[in-house]
């Protein structure tokens, strides 16, 4: 293809609606057809980016190979297409206005006054075509956060609308994402908020090509014709979003309503195959219709907010279609774990995970929960902060060093077993200053690790600031916790486990962030098999009593 197409998904009448995963069935399907798709998304908040928000803010903070602390659509946006993205896929107005006024600094604008018009939309459309200048994708999907009518997202909606005029009709569309709601006092579906939100739109001087109307109920031919007149759409171009059951349906639904004929069709693209999508079919087919059922401990300090371990709840779901297994997670707030609770919390469990985090608030619950899980012979993941939480339980309960710690959680610990690099000590702004991205890990032969991953070395990516102190290496190798991944650059631990245990892993890093459809990341594949095979052992030794 000579030319990169651009596609803009909007959203109107309420947040939450699920743009991304819009974005990302439709760019699988365009991908699916054989077009190059990449997708990003621009994010209306003046934070640089979501390093520094609180999970209950905003979910969890994806990162990408690159580094980038980025939004959790990204997560998606990998996990359907099974692509790489990057930095330039998610765009702040914080990074935006922080550019801007750079540029400014330097004497860029030649003393003119800066706006909001040209420049910040300047800037805008710049970020936007950089996927595309390259030449890599065939199409780049831009989704705007936000709902359209925000004051945050108009220097988005005026570059779109730029943008759009600059391209011209055959290279750029808007797919506007509405809510239609069923009023149960009437008893039937009302239009009128999606008019609105298409007249809203109209009034920035963008025409909607095509409506994705989210219902709980069918959209008749008539609501179809309604919104087609009034919202100035053609009727083919009416797509209806049920509520599905899992978003990996999403896709199927899609091709169904003839979402990527009508793109192909209004962005003059040849639409002469059929999506294939056989891989993904099977995946659906497996999770779907799972042989053996498996119940896992999450642990954490967030788990009111489920979107603050996306990442993690997806990986279990590719997991456990790879292992025919439904995984039912059943999420354990740390903070309310102790001697009393955690017996009747945990005993049932057949894996425990330690969730990753920040702060002292909940780690004690965490600690306890390792050592049950490793006392008990429970399968065990801890991941970045639950890595360091195992560490922590074997140097106080096993070494009977008292109150080791983090240096995170006391500064005058004895024992800081976990310590922070030298390098990070005379940070002072938090933001985009962790250890970030893809790192090299070298894997000690005969580990768990290795026969998991089936090879000597590993790339895996990091978000973290505090490491295993290697000072207490010898010692907590001695006793039975061995480090059997170690970066081959710093030296720093990567991978604890506990050989006596069947199966007792910490990592460093966080692999749920690998982990797609077509790619289930190995350690949750394993970890769910190591659970299932517990819960057999388990029901074994009950009917043998």
């Amino acid at each position: 293809m000579a030319e990169t197409k651009y596609i803009f998904v909007t959203g109107g009448v309420s947040s939450s609606l699920g743009k991304g995963i819009i974005a990302a069935s439709l760019a699988k399907l365009l991908q699916a057809r054989g077009y190059k798709t990449t997708i990003q998304k621009l994010d209306p908040y003046i934070n640089v980016d979501p390093g520094t928000l609180n999970p209950y803010e905003h979910g969890e903070c994806y990162v990408t190979e690159d580094g980038a602390e980025t939004d959790l659509d990204l997560g998606h946006y990998e996990r359907f297409l099974n692509v790489n993205t990057s930095q330039a896929n998610n765009v702040t107005t914080g990074r935006i206005y922080q550019s801007v006024i750079e540029k400014e600094r330097r004497g860029e604008f030649l003393g003119k006054t800066v706006q909001v018009v040209p420049h910040i939309t300047n800037e805008i459309k710049e970020r936007i075509q950089l996927l595309g200048k390259n030449h890599e994708y065939d199409i780049v999907i831009t989704e705007i956060g936000g709902t359209v009518g925000d004051i945050e997202s108009l220097p988005y909606i005026e570059a779109v609308r730029q943008l759009k005029w600059e391209l011209g009709d055959d290279n750029a569309l808007v797919i506007h994402l509405t809510l239609v709601p069923f009023l149960s006092a009437a008893g039937e579906l009302k239009t009128k908020p999606t008019q609105h939100s298409v007249k809203t739109l109209m009034e920035s001087g963008i025409k909607a090509d095509i409506l994705v109307c989210r219902t709980e109920h069918e959209l008749s031919d008539d609501i179809r014709r309604k919104l087609a007149l009034f919202c100035n759409v053609k009727q083919e171009a009416v797509i209806q979003s049920k509520d599905a059951s899992t978003i990996y349906d999403v896709p199927n639904m899609m091709l169904e309503e003839g979402l990527d004929t009508v793109t192909l069709k209004k962005l003059a693209l040849p639409d002469d195959s059929s999506p294939n999508l056989t891989q993904w079919n099977e995946f659906l087919k497996r999770h779907k219709n799972s042989k053996h059922e498996v119940t896992i401990g999450l642990i954490g300090k967030y788990v009111e907010l489920q979107d603050s371990y996306k990442s993690i709840l997806e990986a279990f779901i590719h997991a456990g279609a790879a292992n025919e297994v439904k995984v039912n997670i059943e999420s354990i707030h740390s903070e309310f774990i102790n001697d009393t609770t955690i017996k009747n919390k945990i005993s049932h469990l057949d894996g425990v995970l330690v969730a990753p985090g920040f702060g002292e608030r909940g780690v004690e619950g965490k600690i306890d929960a390792v050592r049950f899980a490793r006392e008990q012979k429970i399968p065990f993941l801890g991941i970045c902060l639950g890595m360091q939480m195992a560490v922590i339980e074997f140097a106080r309960n096993v070494l009977k060093l008292k109150n080791a710690n983090s240096t995170e959680m006391d500064a005058s610990t004895p024992h800081p077993v976990i310590d922070l690099m030298e390098e990070q000590k005379e940070i002072t702004h938090l933001g985009g200053t962790m250890r970030l991205g893809s790192w090299k890990c070298e894997l000690k032969e005969g580990s768990i690790a290795e026969g998991v991953y089936g090879n000597r070395t590993i790339n895996e990516r990091h978000r973290h600031r505090y490491e295993y102190n290697n000072k207490y290496a010898e010692q907590l190798e001695s006793q039975g916790m061995v480090s059997t991944g170690i970066n081959p650059d710093t030296k720093l631990v990567e991978i604890v486990e506990v050989p006596e245990h069947p199966w007792f892993v910490g990592v460093q890093y966080h692999p749920e962030y690998k982990s797609t459809v077509a790619s289930p990341h190995p350690l949750f594949v394993a970890f769910v098999k190591a659970a299932k095979e517990y819960s057999k052992q388990q029901k074994n030794a009950t009917l043998a009593q």
